[in-house]
């Protein structure tokens, strides 16, 4: 592998990282040695690259660096284009819109203009009917990202309407349905609820008292999942 190619490949390692990670680490992942890494790492940061840390405790690319134009091969991109069309299917006229917008920009960002590649991928996503929950779906992810209560009205398996407040902290894609993962007050745990379900949902302005991340840690502790990286 040139020089070149390699100082690319290590960029897109360190790019999947939030946190710091050791050279052993992006050695393996990137197949070369750890004295390589250290090397090129070092050359990364004379070219202006802006990476944190230091050997034996670990390196992490500060946010809001890029690499124009940028270069996707084949199989990049039918995952990138894949994956939006999911988006795009399975999921609500917000994200389905951001997905669209996503796509175009990966297309204008790269070195050769790649609409048409993009637009006769083969990797397509089978239609599902509309689950007609947009605006329900758009306040739940507004509370997510706010870290702030949500006062819903939600009708159980059994038919049983109840009014609750939660803590929303995820969304969870299935094909054909949707759950938000949340805390609730009424139950004091962790439950998961199904948007079809709920009534009505009013935010109520009010920040949960726990940092999203810790009830995060806490459900996949409780729950044994491990949430995606």
């Amino acid at each position: 592998m040139k020089k070149t190619e390699r100082l690319f490949v290590l960029m897109d390692a360190l790019r999947r990282h939030r946190r710091p990670v050791t050279a052993a680490n992006l050695a393996t992942e990137t197949g070369v040695s750890v004295r390589t890494i250290y090397r090129d790492i070092d050359a990364l940061v004379r070219l202006g690259a802006p990476i944190d840390g230091e050997a034996g405790l670990g390196y992490m690319l500060r946010g809001g660096f890029f690499l124009p134009p940028l270069a996707f091969d084949r199989e990049e991109l039918d995952a990138l284009v894949l994956g939006a069309r999911w988006v795009l299917k399975r999921t609500d006229e917000s994200m389905a819109r951001a997905a669209a917008n996503a796509l175009a920009k990966i297309a204008a960002a790269t070195e050769d203009d790649r609409r048409d590649e993009i637009a006769g991928s083969a990797n397509w996503i089978a239609s599902i009917p509309e689950l007609g929950d947009s605006d329900l779906m758009e306040t739940v992810r507004a509370s997510i990202y706010a870290e702030k209560r949500l006062a819903i009205d939600y009708v159980d398996a059994d038919g049983v309407s109840t009014s609750r407040t939660i803590w929303p902290i995820a969304i969870a894609y299935f094909d054909q349905r949707r759950l938000v993962v949340a805390w609730c007050e009424l139950r004091e745990a962790f439950r998961q609820f199904r948007p079809d379900r709920i009534e009505a949902a009013t935010p109520t302005g009010r920040r949960y008292p726990t940092r999203r991340a810790a009830l995060i840690k806490d459900w996949a502790a409780e729950t044994g999942h491990t949430p995606p990286e």
